[in-house]
């Protein structure tokens, strides 16, 4: 693996899929979303350009989802069924990536992760993205 802090392995929970990823700034692009979709997923996500995700392997085992506007694509292994990441509707030259599936990371590392309002979404209201709330996170004793 590069020593770059910034690029990161990620899989699959079977590990059909193997993927590496830029990050466009480190961790400091994590989040959730409200939206109806991301919210019954329940993934915290980070940042990466267009082209920051290469998949290394099982790119033929990886399905997609799409709805509503259907500008947004969700990428999942169709083994095992674990989002790994998607193409955003906000920003198309954006991809959200799962941070569960990068080696080594958990969400629960993060003891706060902003909650963006994705009910209320930019593209359809034609305003600012707005931060709903803070998930936090607090280790038992």
């Amino acid at each position: 693996m590069v020593s770059n802090t910034n690029v990161r392995a990620g899989r699959c929970h079977c590990g059909a899929v193997r993927f590496e990823v830029s990050l466009s700034d480190g961790f400091n692009s994590i989040r959730r979303c409200t939206c109806s979709y991301c919210r019954m997923r329940g993934a915290v996500v980070v940042m990466a350009e267009m082209g920051g995700v290469d998949i290394l392997q099982g790119e033929e085992v990886l399905t997609t989802y799409r709805f509503h506007t259907g500008s947004a694509q969700h990428f999942f292994c169709s083994r095992c069924g674990i989002y790994t990441h998607h193409q955003r509707r906000s920003n198309q030259n954006l991809y959200a990536v799962n941070v569960a599936c990068l080696d080594g990371m958990s969400p629960f590392d993060f003891s706060e992760v902003p909650v963006m309002d994705g009910v209320n979404h930019t593209s359809d209201t034609g305003k600012a993205t707005r931060r709903a709330g803070t998930l936090r996170f607090t280790p038992a004793g």
